[in-house]
């Protein structure tokens, strides 16, 4: 087991950017440790509620420790958001925190066979109650769906020639674990950014894979935005440009108004409003974060409130042109 302390990366930041409000309900889709969740529960007044989701059943039973009748936790995808709101009979929130990737505790648990620094099962699945392992995966898998998992997530420029060895390397036996991967997977990649592991690219391949996590952000946000009440918050904490750049199309695309098909006659006070408004600027680590975290170096937060919400217009029976006003959000200095 993991001896770690985990550190939870923009923790004060995040929670600001909700900009949240004592007697509000708000979700943290990504629990972990839980960092996030009992900062935002020191904003909440008592009629304030949490809702806090995690796939990681570790993470599930580490949250049993926080005893606030404020408080439920829920074993989830975020992706899962809206059937977990349903089932509790919630209709709108007014902030969600999202805080992708892996966690220290899943990167340290050896068991876990997240990181190519232990030997240990080839897993990597966030959620061991269910799905395919990484072995599994390797096992079944063809050379050229193998190369476009590792080129695809990890945007390795290696993928064809490690697919090729892993394949190759099958017939002498199956590979089931961290260590004959980083190895294989060194043997071929010669060169590599100065500090990087060669195996680093395919390991975030191919756990990315695994768990969906980049199908899953692409569910989970507009998700998310339909259940924020008018001038709601989303904030995104991302770790990589994969996920990052689904992020910052999605809240661009969300403040942006739909334009017509070129030629089609249509006033621009026709077109439908933007449903979200972009707060701020990315917002980074700052160096003392970063040197008490290395981890933490490549975070980015963005943050979108909701203009408008379908839902509620649906519910209400009438247009909501306005937003309550709401505490602004500061960067980082």
């Amino acid at each position: 087991m993991s001896t770690r302390t985990h550190i939870t990366v923009l923790l004060n930041e995040g929670v600001a950017a909700l900009a949240i409000r004592p007697a509000g309900i708000y979700v943290d889709a990504t629990f972990g440790r839980g960092g996030h969740s009992r900062k935002i529960l020191e904003s909440l007044g008592s009629a304030g509620r949490l809702i806090a989701l995690d796939c990681d059943v570790a993470a599930i039973e580490a949250g049993r420790a926080i005893a606030d009748p404020r408080f439920t936790l829920v074993h989830a995808h975020f992706s899962q958001i809206e059937s977990v709101l349903d089932q509790l009979k919630i209709t709108l929130i007014d902030g969600v925190l999202l805080d992708l990737g892996v966690s220290s505790p899943q990167l340290d648990t050896p068991e876990r066979g997240m990181s190519f620094r232990f030997d240990a099962p080839l897993d990597m699945r966030m959620d061991t109650t269910q799905g395919e392992t990484v072995a599994d995966f390797l096992a079944r898998a063809s050379q050229s769906e193998i190369g476009r998992v590792i080129k695809d997530y990890g945007e390795e420029r290696f993928a064809h020639a490690i697919a090729k060895a892993l394949v190759a390397a099958r017939g002498e036996g199956h590979i089931t674990n961290t260590k004959q991967l980083a190895t294989l997977v060194a043997g071929v990649v010669r060169t590599r950014e100065p500090g990087q592991h060669p195996a680093t690219r395919t390991f975030q391949a191919l756990r990315i894979y695994v768990n969906h996590e980049l199908e899953e952000l692409a569910l989970a946000l507009p998700g998310c935005t339909r259940r924020l009440a008018p001038g709601g918050r989303l904030a995104v904490i991302s770790f990589h440009s994969l996920e990052d750049r689904i992020v910052k199309r999605f809240m661009r695309d969300g403040a942006t108004s739909p334009q017509p098909p070129k030629g089609v006659p249509i006033r621009a006070a026709d077109l439908p409003a933007p449903t979200l408004r972009l707060i701020g600027k990315p917002v980074f680590p700052g160096d003392a974060e970063v040197a008490t975290n290395p981890r933490s170096r490549s975070a980015v937060l963005r943050v979108a409130e909701t203009v408008n919400n379908h839902l509620t217009n649906h519910l209400s029976g009438k247009t909501i042109n306005s937003n309550p006003p709401r505490p602004p959000f500061r960067e980082r200095g």
